[in-house]
């Protein structure tokens, strides 16, 4: 298993930095909307659609969103991602309530919804990821490390010090004091970020918040597929990166994380 995540992520880097940091625009926008489509197909699977045609259908109904969008200039349109985003981060306070009550939370479960959630979860996301990539690189590098850093602190504090079930009933493996060391090393690098920016204290202090309710979003977000999983029996969403899972897998964090923080960024006037 170890040697597979290792060989995956030796392929997947290359690919992921020359979209970064690359010269086209273009390439960070077909590879975000490539794993989003992917991710579809996966949410799919979590919804328990077995019909090919309908799984297709609905991953070619995000295409055809992702492509008007973009043809429209609106996946970097200023008020409308910001409208988006808002919108989509008071939708994730709605869902904090149905992980908190899961397995009694049913809402979340019925036909019309899933389908609906799932476009909710990876629209803004993609739209909010290729609006930094435009008008703040510097801003989703720190968004991308929030998250890593997050997920890196809580598996090396889960596994030390892990005593006590952050949601036990969604992923029994998650601990309170996991979640604490993630806070506790993204703070960090939120503050020397924030120093070297020579912010004032007040706009530095608003944003390190912002920071913190980044990373709750995206324990949010990866408890939210979590559920998912677990509410039809799957360990992974996908097996499409070797030793990693699927695509979903790989962003459940981003789709609560990405609308948080650029809401953030708009309000708190850039980073």
């Amino acid at each position: 298993m170890l040697k597979q995540r290792v060989l995956t992520a030796l392929v997947l880097l290359p690919i992921v930095f020359y979209s970064l940091l690359g010269p086209y625009v273009l390439a960070f926008t077909l590879l975000s909307g490539l794993l989003v489509l992917v991710a579809a197909w996966e949410w799919s699977t979590l919804m328990q659609w077995h019909h090919a045609g309908a799984r297709v259908a609905y991953v070619g109904t995000l295409a055809l969103i992702l492509m008007g969008l973009r043809l429209g200039h609106l996946d970097q349109s200023l008020p409308v991602v910001r409208l988006i985003c808002t919108v989509s981060g008071l939708i994730w306070v709605l869902m904090l309530g149905q992980v908190a009550r899961y397995p009694e939370s049913l809402f979340w479960r019925t036909p019309v919804v899933m389908p609906l959630l799932g476009l909710w979860l990876l629209v803004p996301t993609w739209m909010g990821l290729n609006l930094l990539k435009v008008h703040a690189m510097p801003a989703l590098w720190v968004l991308f490390v929030l998250v890593w850093g997050a997920d890196t602190g809580a598996y090396f504090s889960g596994r030390t010090w892990g005593r006590h079930k952050l949601a036990p009933s969604v992923s029994p493996g998650k601990s309170i004091e996991g979640l604490l060391g993630g806070l506790l090393l993204t703070s960090v690098f939120m503050v020397l970020v924030l120093l070297h920016q020579h912010m004032g204290l007040l706009r530095m202090s608003a944003w390190w918040l912002w920071g913190v309710l980044t990373v709750l979003a995206s324990v949010l977000g990866d408890l939210l597929e979590s559920m998912a999983k677990r509410a039809c029996g799957l360990k992974d969403s996908g097996r499409i990166f070797p030793g990693h899972g699927g695509a979903l897998d790989r962003i459940d964090s981003l789709t609560a994380a990405v609308p948080v923080f650029v809401v953030g960024w708009f309000w708190l006037g850039g980073l």
